[in-house]
């Protein structure tokens, strides 16, 4: 039966901030509301971890008997996907989504079991904790020093019907631990001391609350978007500051700074407006990069915007991201602009504001001239209304003053300050205003001025030709000032495309050229609502498609571009296709990785038996030759020091080419395992008895119940005959090495502690490096493979190895192992 025939199921996920805090049990209580409520409950697998109050909790829940599989020798549980899709319960309880499964079923993770599960129309609940997200991965480990094998991809959770998240402070899941109710007695004291510490606990709880946030807002903006509510809602304070360039901008920076800290968890946003026809009105690319950096110091985002009206481009940002408060200075018209009728980017920014709280910040620059333009135009409203009016009225004001003076002045001067008019309206307001002030003087100089007056004729031909040369002069005039005004705008055209394009090239080189950040960023450029990266051109009409590779196509959609953003939009694709293209090489290197990685093993390799092979050949073969040689007669203590030395080469020379062939084997993915469950003294009594070292010198610490491990015995006594040897070579005389051995959730640790000269920070991972040796000065203790094969044949097994510093002075060899489940009963 298909999925589309039954309907997917729902998936509901508990998101654990730690191990212990209860998602289990609290994933059982879900389970038993909906079973009184009469709904086919089903556990299909629940991990009690041994717990007493999550097994009772448990009880009078139906639960699937796990399906046995063998892996290595060992015999494991699991969940029996075919049982339960054959059971078909309305809800199937499925614990740890993280699972890693036993090989043998359908698929190798366990969130791949529910997908198959929804789809077949069964509702799921289930438990995860947040460090076993893909995304924070990096980041738990960082803080724990713990890294985590099993992950999932966040979009699986992401998905989920719903997300529950449970939490506990540290400090109470620290008193659950001390009383025992997550692990076993013998597991407290070193979980307590490493993972539970109250730091970690501390930032994986604010890691759950800051991603079930971000999980909650996008639900929010997909709801708001679904239903198409554009108005706001105050979930939380999101400040946006208008931002011009001017030297007002950090008095506002930090006005909408103190706004956003009055709400925790307020948002601070700056946003430039850039005009696609480029009037940028005196902003400063350096005063902006300043702001930026200002704004980034105060946890706030910088955005740069393209919009032809900085009033309604502005408001649509701030509604697009759902702003609750809008800062911006006061008006910088002076008081003769404000006399003139049109409303300042101000008061329209107000009207268009609807819901959202605006604050008219008052600065020292205020009233002292505009930054921000107001419209798409070439020359601001006020002159736009004031050419032709005064095109119309000051020559008829010129008029009346002549008339006044008609005995002084003869019909050239006349005609000469008719031109002067004309030529000030044409600076005024343009070729329009112009053509208005040249009929209006023509018509005024022919009735009132050239003979006969008062007629609209003309009785000379010198006059007709004074007149034309009058029009022809003020039309050419008007041209060339509007030809200006035109050259103008076109370079600043030029310069507001260059700073867009500074803008996105300062982003890349702080390191923002991921391509969902160009994509994010070419959005909100464009005020755009939706920018994707598309295999084949979207069947959206109204989207905008760009091409930006063989195989890629840009998709924006939100409204028409004009050709002057299109042009922009162009440089964007750019860096996208660039960025594709890194992405592309970056694949092709990774695969390329490994074929260099054995090329500088094998030369490596090469370099280092030239010295380290010919030292115990050398040495055997000098021994055996005395011996043989019969020009000398030895005594009984000398033949027995020479076959000595010959056999201490010789297992040196055996030790280390199996060290080589065993890296060799790691390296090739060849080396042959046999996993079974280990205790812990069938392999350390051999591995330290293998050691050239006084017994004294030794303190081993084992906790009572450290479960065995899954690990190849010859193995694990290798690495720690290995780890062992490192640590007396380098700890000082009269000073003991100390072997621990505890156990810590599921696996189990082996501590190897020396009081040695240590390793620094920046050298450690260097001396996992084959062929490296502490301070690579000494090349007669072997090649340097010890570490290096050691770390190697602990993650074949599935364990790590990882050193720290000891307390006092020293270094601490971590083991970490797998401890072997419990078998099926």
């Amino acid at each position: 039966m298909t999925e589309s025939a039954v309907g997917r199921g729902r998936l509901k996920v508990f998101l654990g901030a730690a191990p212990g805090v209860g998602k289990t049990y609290r994933m059982l209580d879900e389970a038993h509301r909906r079973a009184l409520r009469g709904i086919d409950v089903v556990a299909a697998t629940v991990e009690c971890h041994q717990r007493p109050l999550t097994e009772e909790r448990l009880k009078g829940l139906e639960v699937l008997p796990p399906v046995a599989r063998f892996h290595r020798g060992a015999e494991f549980g699991g969940l029996d996907l075919d049982a339960l899709l054959r059971r078909r319960p309305q809800v199937a309880l499925v614990d740890e989504l993280a699972h890693t499964n036993v090989p043998g079923g359908r698929h190798t993770k366990r969130w791949q079991d529910i997908e198959e599960i929804l789809a077949s129309g069964i509702d799921v609940v289930t438990a995860v904790n947040i460090q076993h997200l893909e995304s924070l991965n990096d980041v738990v480990e960082r803080i724990t020093d713990v890294p985590q094998r099993e992950t999932i991809p966040d979009e699986v959770v992401r998905r989920a019907d719903q997300i529950e998240l449970i939490d506990m402070p540290a400090e109470a899941l620290r008193r659950r631990m001390a009383h025992g109710n997550i692990y076993a007695p013998e597991k407290i004291d070193a979980a307590l001391s490493n993972y539970f510490r109250p730091g970690n606990l501390t930032a994986l709880r604010e890691l759950a609350l800051l991603w079930v946030a971000g999980r909650v807002d996008e639900a929010l903006q997909k709801y708001r978007s679904e239903h198409g509510i554009g108005r706001v809602w105050e979930t939380r304070e999101r400040v946006v500051v208008a931002l011009t360039g001017g030297a007002e901008g950090e008095t506002l920076i930090r006005r909408a700074a103190r706004i956003a800290d009055r709400s925790a968890g307020g948002d601070l946003l700056a946003v430039h407006i850039v005009r696609s026809d480029g009037l940028t009105g005196g902003a400063s690319s350096a005063s902006l990069a300043h702001q930026r950096a200002l704004v980034e110091s105060l946890g706030g985002s910088y955005h740069s915007v393209v919009g032809d009206d900085v009033a309604t481009a502005l408001t649509e940002f701030a509604h697009a991201e759902n702003a609750t408060q809008l800062v911006l200075g006061t008006s910088r018209r002076r008081r003769l602009e404000r006399l003139l009728p049109g409303r300042g980017i101000g008061e329209t920014i107000v009207e268009l504001s609807q819901d959202i709280d605006v604050h008219m910040v008052t600065h020292e620059r205020a009233g002292g001239g505009r930054l921000l333009p107001s419209r798409r135009r070439t020359l601001p409203t006020a002159r736009l209304i004031a050419g032709p009016v005064s095109g119309l009225f000051l020559p008829i004001a010129l008029t009346f003053l002549l008339d006044n003076t008609r005995d002084s002045l003869n019909l050239t001067s006349e005609a000469l300050l008719f031109l002067v008019v004309v030529v000030g309206v044409a600076c005024v307001g343009g070729v329009v205003s112009a053509l208005v002030a040249s009929v209006t003087a023509s018509l005024l100089l022919n009735y009132w001025f050239i003979p006969p007056i008062r007629e609209f004729t003309i009785a000379e031909p010198n006059n007709i030709l004074a007149l034309l040369v009058f029009a022809i002069v003020a039309a050419t005039v008007a041209a060339i000032v509007d030809r200006s005004l035109r050259l103008s705008r076109r370079a600043a055209s030029a310069t507001a495309e260059a700073e867009t394009l500074s803008s996105l090239a300062g982003s890349i080189v702080r390191g923002d050229q991921a391509i969902p950040a160009l994509l994010e960023r070419t959005r909100e450029t464009f005020s755009m609502t939706s920018a994707e990266l598309l295999t084949q051109p979207a069947s959206d009409d109204d989207a905008i498609h760009v091409p930006v590779g063989p195989d890629a196509h840009l998709v924006l959609r939100g409204r028409t571009l004009p050709a002057s953003e299109l042009r922009v939009l162009t440089a964007f694709t750019a860096h996208v296709a660039a960025a594709l293209e890194r992405a592309r090489l970056a694949e092709a290197a990774a695969e390329v990785e490994p074929v260099r990685a054995a090329d500088r093993m094998r030369t490596a390799l090469l370099a280092a038996v030239s010295h380290d092979l010919r030292t115990p050949l050398a040495a055997g073969w000098a021994a055996i030759s005395s011996l043989r040689s019969a020009e000398v007669e030895f005594s009984e203590e000398d033949r027995g020091e020479l076959l000595a030395t010959a056999e201490e080469s010789m297992a040196r020379l055996n030790r280390l080419v199996d060290n080589l062939l065993d890296m060799s084997r790691l390296q090739a993915g060849a080396l042959p395992l046999n996993l079974r469950a280990t205790a812990l003294d069938e392999v350390l009594p051999a591995a330290l008895d293998s050691l050239p070292c006084d017994p004294s010198t030794l303190e081993v610490r084992i906790s009572e119940g450290v479960p065995a491990v899954l690990a190849d015995p010859p193995l694990l006594e290798r690495i720690i005959a290995n780890l062992v040897g490192n640590a007396v070579r380098y700890t000082p005389p009269g000073q003991p090495v100390v072997i621990t051995a505890s156990a810590l959730a599921d696996r189990v640790e082996f501590r190897i502690i020396d009081r040695g000269p240590g390793l620094p920070a920046t050298n450690r991972e260097r001396a996992f490096v084959p062929f490296q040796r502490l301070g690579d000065t000494d090349n007669t203790t072997g090649v340097g493979l010890g570490l290096a094969l050691a770390r190697g044949l602990a993650e074949a097994m599935g364990g790590n190895l990882a050193p720290e510093d000891t307390p006092g002075g020293g270094l601490t060899m971590t083991l970490s192992l797998p401890a072997v489940a419990r078998k099926v009963s």
